[in-house]
């Protein structure tokens, strides 16, 4: 099988509807959607105007929408959609902080390429760099307030504990970067290995990995200096990563290996691979709270499935919608969310009955999901 180094993506951003009557009172409190003038990005005045309502219960979803440039904000506890915020082009990684107030989404201007289009077409396209960075949003005030650095094409990032940090993959120039958060900077650049794509921060924030599609690894780096410390092969194009909560755990999705592999986190070394059911094609991860059971979005297989982690059996599957990739999980266990890009929309699924319990329409070309506690 020859496996394409570029990622499956979807068409380019277009130009969306602009204000609606409805959308008054919400310039009353954010005058700068009126005018235009977003101390954060001026350039953006071609994308959505925000929409926003009050959000009840005590979590929210955050979905990036990588084709309309905007993230769609979801309430847990009714499942109704009650903002959607725009951010820039391509938005694909989302990350929530602890304590709900702050949110940051990966931008890029790079032209994406499916693998239904040759190389030598994809390498004609133009990159608008100028759009590449990290944009934060204050989830209070639900406002684009800044766009930080994050090297050449962003795609995953994760944060240190007290928010100093991102740690990001550069799909399209094989590094890695580490951005600084209060000066704004990127303070060190690594070659960690061809299109790295999912990146996680280790329990004890010491070290982050990264998976390197195309070389079929995950590279090991120090988070401090930004050395890599090792690289570990797992299975054919690993996607996303995960900690398991005492930190002895490492578990990388690998799409096209239809496999997670399970790493020794102390010795950084692979322990084993649990295979997916067959037509998986294994991609976004989630963890239970109590760290028994593994969760794997399966992408074109449509499915979504849960691993005991005592046995590293898979031992439960439910249909969640048209290519899930981004997958989340509540804080309490009790609902996982996917993200859906062919079909714009979001599914929730009861994590004790194992069914779907909900189909949320999102903006175009859903990608990533982050949830995290209500800041309001």
């Amino acid at each position: 099988m020859t496996i394409s180094p570029r990622s499956i993506g979807f068409a380019s951003t277009e130009r969306q509807p602009r204000l609606t009557q409805r959308l008054w009172p919400a310039l009353l409190i954010f005058p700068w959607l009126l005018v235009g003038c977003d101390p954060a990005d001026q350039a953006r005045d071609d994308t959505p105007i925000a929409v926003m309502r009050d959000a009840p219960g005590d979590w929210l979803a955050y979905v990036s929408n990588e084709d309309s440039g905007d993230l769609t904000i979801i309430a847990v506890e009714t499942n109704e959609v009650v903002g959607t915020i725009p951010v820039g082009k391509r938005p694909r990684g989302v990350r929530v902080s602890s304590d709900g107030r702050t949110v940051y989404v990966a931008l890029s201007g790079s032209p994406k390429c499916p693998p239904t289009i040759p190389d030598e077409v994809c390498e004609q396209r133009i990159a608008d760099k100028s759009a590449d960075g990290i944009a934060v949003i204050d989830t209070v005030s639900r406002a684009l307030t800044r766009v930080l650095p994050g090297g050449s094409d962003p795609e995953q990032f994760d944060i240190n504990a007290d928010q100093t940090r991102l740690y990001v993959s550069n799909e399209d120039s094989d590094q890695a970067s580490i951005v600084d958060i209060v000066s704004g900077e990127v303070v060190k650049t690594i070659a960690v290995g061809r299109e790295p794509e999912g990146v996680k921060l280790s329990q004890d924030g010491t070290q982050f990995y990264v998976t390197n599609e195309s070389d079929h690894d995950v590279a090991i780096v120090d988070a401090d200096t930004g050395e890599v410390l090792s690289k570990v092969k797992v299975g054919l194009r690993p996607r996303d990563v995960i900690f398991s909560a005492d930190n002895t755990r490492a578990y990388v999705s690998a799409e096209l290996g239809y496999s997670v592999a399970v790493i020794d986190v102390v010795n950084r070394s692979l322990i084993t691979n649990i295979q997916m059911p067959e037509g998986s094609f294994a991609m976004g991860l989630a963890l239970s709270p109590d760290n028994e059971t593994l969760y794997v979005a399966n992408g074109r297989a449509t499915t979504v499935v849960k691993v005991d982690l005592t046995t590293n059996a898979v031992v439960g599957s439910v249909t969640a919608g048209v290519r899930p990739w981004g997958l989340a999980i509540t804080g309490d266990g009790k609902f996982l969310y996917t993200a859906n890009g062919p079909s714009n929309d979001v599914t929730v699924i009861d994590s004790t009955t194992f069914t779907v319990i909900a189909t949320i329409a999102a903006g175009r070309s859903p990608w990533g999901v982050a949830i995290g506690p209500n800041p309001l």
